[in-house]
């Protein structure tokens, strides 16, 4: 049965059918070319970026009808019903949901425009657009979610189509590699996630989004069980989002196409995580535990993987690494009651970190190497769009003024300074200047290199042209978008505007940490007669520890092979072989002996056999009628 909830106003039936269009057309998309056209390039790419865009218009309509809503409003339908307990499937339409759609449909759009010319000539170019349809509609679905289950189902229908594209090119063994690694991790995360769901259901339920982030939740649970829930939940955030222990799958992600990075890496896959974190973020609250561990957990990430990317050569390995640092910015704001300010920052993120993945695929593309080392030498500064671009996008991650970056960074701040505890704050402080560091690290080695090439090979090519249209769009909105924060407050709070005061010594000490880490860059990579030598390189142990990810992956090599494949692994081998099979085989050996035996009773003499019979039944006819 068909119900429409809400609080204030009624889901009018434009607003239904621009959502349902929002998230169908990728889906239609997605089947049409699998079915139709994968061997038709041209018509696939036509119809995936049709249907994205589409998918851009619906969700702008729906922006623009509820710019003003003073609160959320839910359309569902009844998906599963068993005894008192229903789940239903709809559309819950809020702020939040709809900047993620915008965001998600923009960055979509964008990244295909450019697949068009840096995918050019590939020989699946028609099954690259049916997946980046796949994951579109996942993603879009997911975040307009009505329930918690529903969200999980196409969190991982977004696994899938992830797997897909970073495995892309599966002929490399590397790429292949990678998209199970992310797979496998992720999936680790996400069982705990679906333990959240159970245990939320069994107490409160349902699972819908707004019961659980309403006083249901606290009168139906008691404050351990909503502790347990929201670890369990959070598990989901650390896999999806790549924080501290499962972080090592995302660099290793980047052998998919460098569009795909842009896309899953920046303001979709990865950003689902944070979405799922802010998405309940009033549940969260009413656990002070489990909003200290999610601020422990995003401080340890983004500290980790500010240090592997001081010493990473491989420039989208650099991004992937700041990716999860700046994920873990957003983890720190939410989890220090931030909830403005962990938004704001992963809808500054996604445009900067998009522009710094898609500058990259065009030096990439023109040098045929991702050795940033080899592009500066190359010529890679001469590529003048893509150059221009990644500073300003690469000033915006930094978090220097006027750029995007510097506003949602400052709310961060902020919110870390409201904290109670002060080594928040510190740990704040010190992320941005390791940011500041490596990020300029990078452009310094292009713009500044030690053995320059005079001529640059490819800047003039008709798919570098082609692209530049979505790097300057992104620029554009890396330049502009920070000035609208008090724009987006309000929309994110209903009409009432709550952004954390900003005070004047912490302002000087972000921009200090941040200055101090861009001069010592400067300083080492920058100017003239630099080494090009970081200070870590020039400490061996410790370059070692950065550069093995701080021995993360062995410690899982070696847990695996020890206890899981030597261990339990052969454990259950032996059992299956000595305890499983000796008794199915024991079964059978006894039947085969005890059928010897019997065997032994039968001589084969059928007409004697016969003969006795035959007399017996005749005695007893003449005893019983006789």
């Amino acid at each position: 049965m068909m119900t429409a909830i809400q609080t204030a106003n009624t889901l009018s039936t434009t607003a239904f059918w621009a959502a349902a269009t929002a998230s169908l057309l990728p889906f239609l998309a997605f089947g049409t070319i699998m079915v139709f056209f994968l061997k038709k390039p041209k018509w696939a790419a036509c119809i995936s970026i049709a249907a994205v865009s589409g998918s851009l218009v619906a969700g702008g309509i729906l922006v623009v009808r509820h710019w003003c809503m003073t609160a959320p409003v839910e359309w569902s339908v009844s998906w599963a019903v068993s005894g008192d307990v229903s789940v239903p499937f709809g559309f819950l339409i809020d702020p939040l949901s709809l900047l993620m759609l915008v965001i998600v449909t923009v960055i979509c759009f964008l990244v295909q425009i450019y697949s068009l010319g840096y995918m050019a000539g590939d020989p699946g170019f028609g099954r690259y657009y049916g997946c980046m349809s796949l994951f579109a509609w996942a993603m879009i679905t997911l975040t307009l979610s009505a329930t918690l289950l529903q969200l999980y189902i196409f969190w991982e229908l977004v696994g899938l189509a992830s797997y897909l594209l970073i495995g892309f090119w599966f002929e490399k063994f590397s790429a292949s590699t990678a998209g199970k690694k992310a797979f496998v991790m992720t999936r680790l995360g996400d069982v705990a996630f679906f333990m959240g769901i159970i245990l939320i259901l069994l107490h409160l339920g349902n699972v819908n989004i707004r019961q659980i982030n309403g006083p249901e939740a606290a009168a139906a649970m008691s404050p351990a069980m909503i502790t347990t829930a929201a670890l369990l939940v959070f598990g989901g955030v650390i896999g999806k989002s790549a924080q501290f222990p499962l972080l090592t799958w995302l660099p290793d992600a980047m052998e998919g196409p460098t569009p795909v990075s842009a896309l899953l890496h920046s303001a979709t896959m990865v950003a689902a995580g944070v979405f799922l974190f802010a998405r309940i973020h009033p549940f969260f609250s009413l656990s002070p535990t489990a909003m200290t561990v999610c601020l422990l957990v995003g401080t340890v990430s983004m500290l980790l993987s500010s240090t592997m990317a001081m010493v990473s050569r491989d420039i989208k390995q650099v991004w992937a690494y700041s990716t999860i640092s700046q994920l873990g910015f957003m983890i720190m704001g939410l989890g220090a009651g931030g909830y403005f300010a962990g938004v704001f920052h992963l809808a500054t993120h996604a445009g900067f970190k998009a522009l710094l993945f898609l500058c990259s695929g065009v030096f990439i593309h023109a040098f045929h190497t991702n050795d940033m080392f080899e592009i500066g030498e190359a010529g890679g500064r001469s590529l003048r769009v893509p150059m221009l671009c990644m500073v300003i996008a690469a000033a915006a991650l930094s978090g220097l003024p006027p750029f995007s970056g510097f506003f949602s960074k400052e709310a961060i701040m902020s919110a870390l300074a409201a904290h109670s505890n002060p080594v928040w704050l510190w740990m704040g402080l010190f992320g941005a200047f390791l940011t500041a560091y490596y990020t300029f690290r990078l452009i310094f080695v292009i713009l500044s290199p030690r053995n320059a090439s005079r001529k640059a090979r490819g800047e003039d090519s008709a798919e570098h042209r082609f692209m530049a249209g979505p790097l300057l769009i992104l620029a554009a909105v890396t330049v502009v978008l920070g000035f609208f924060n008090l724009e987006l407050a309000r929309f994110l709070g209903y009409g009432k505007v709550h952004v954390e005061a900003h005070h004047g010594r912490l302002l000087y000490a972000a921009l200090g940490a941040a200055f101090s880490g861009l001069a010592l860059a400067w300083i080492e990579f920058g100017r003239r007669g630099a080494a090009q030598e970081g200070f870590v390189e020039r400490i061996p142990p410790l370059f070692e520890l950065f550069a093995e990810r701080w021995y993360i992956d062995r410690f899982y090599r070696k847990f695996l092979d020890t206890v899981i494949y030597a261990g339990i692994s052969r454990s259950c081998t032996e059992n299956d072989r000595r305890v499983i099979d000796g008794v199915v085989d024991g079964i059978g050996k006894s039947a085969a002996a005890g059928g010897r035996l019997l065997a032994g009773l039968h001589l084969g003499m059928i007409q004697y056999k016969l003969m006795v019979m035959f007399a017996v039944i005749f005695m007893l006819a003449i005893y019983f009628f006789f």
